[in-house]
């Protein structure tokens, strides 16, 4: 993938889209990180998808739009995406931790002359050597395979991701199927790292997700409904903040 390090010319207006669902728990750090976007021009959008506890509470007042619709992460963005205003979208998921220089580097990407699309590098917030594993296998497949999940903090140019209709109203795999169809434009990677969460392999064992997960996404690539294939795919439970 090649890197963006430079802004180019004026910034362009960012639309920041977040999907979130009961995370009332965790969702105060992320939008407080991003009352800085905000302060410089550019957007945040929340869509929850019905939650049952505080989290539309807890984002009043810290967005700028706040919608509901119905539940599915694909659809969720979709609809931010429609509703939003900047030039670019860019997608985070509600446990995403941004790193120190993240305005500086979302803007310079969205800056430059040439780039259609991109992603952050990922780092998982258990710190054990397992963990930091993963994540740098999930960083060196993305540069080689330029495939890219929603943890990455996929971001995109408005007119591109409307030009290839969006996401997929899929129940997982959505992540995947859209950067699948943007591989003809070379994305760009960011350094982040952008923090996510390890709680679907601490609570569900590494080797047993990481099997599951390389599984599905053969399965997926084989043309296997991913309808289907969300039979298999077991739900994390609800961030907790006394965990």
């Amino acid at each position: 993938m090649r890197r963006c390090i430079e802004l180019k010319g004026q910034k362009p207006r960012i639309s920041i889209i977040v999907p979130a669902l009961n995370e009332g728990a965790i969702i105060d750090g992320l939008l407080d990180d991003l009352q800085l976007a905000r302060a410089s021009g550019h957007e945040v959008v929340l869509v929850d998808g019905g939650s049952e506890d505080d989290t539309r509470a807890r984002a009043e007042g810290k967005v700028d739009l706040l919608l509901q619709n119905r539940a599915g992460r694909a659809r969720q963005m979709n609809r931010g995406a429609r509703e939003s205003s900047g030039r670019w979208l860019w997608f985070l998921h509600a446990d995403s931790s941004l790193p120190a220089d993240w305005l500086q580097q979302i803007e310079a990407a969205c800056g430059s002359d040439t780039g259609q699309w991109g992603v952050f590098a990922v780092r998982l917030d258990n710190p054990r050597w397992p963990y930091r594993v993963i994540a740098w296998f999930m960083n060196r497949r993305s540069c080689l395979t330029r495939i890219a999940t929603g943890d990455q903090g996929i971001f995109v140019r408005r007119e591109l991701f409307f030009a290839h209709n969006g996401y997929a109203d899929l129940p997982l795999m959505e992540d995947i199927d859209l950067s699948r169809r943007l591989k003809e434009f070379e994305p760009c990677c960011l350094q982040g790292p952008l923090g996510t969460s390890a709680r679907r392999w601490e609570e569900q064992g590494i080797l047993r997700t990481v099997f599951r997960m390389w599984s599905l996404r053969l399965a997926f690539w084989l043309g296997i409904s991913p309808r289907r294939l969300s039979r298999h795919y077991p739900q994390c439970s609800s961030p907790d903040t006394e965990s």
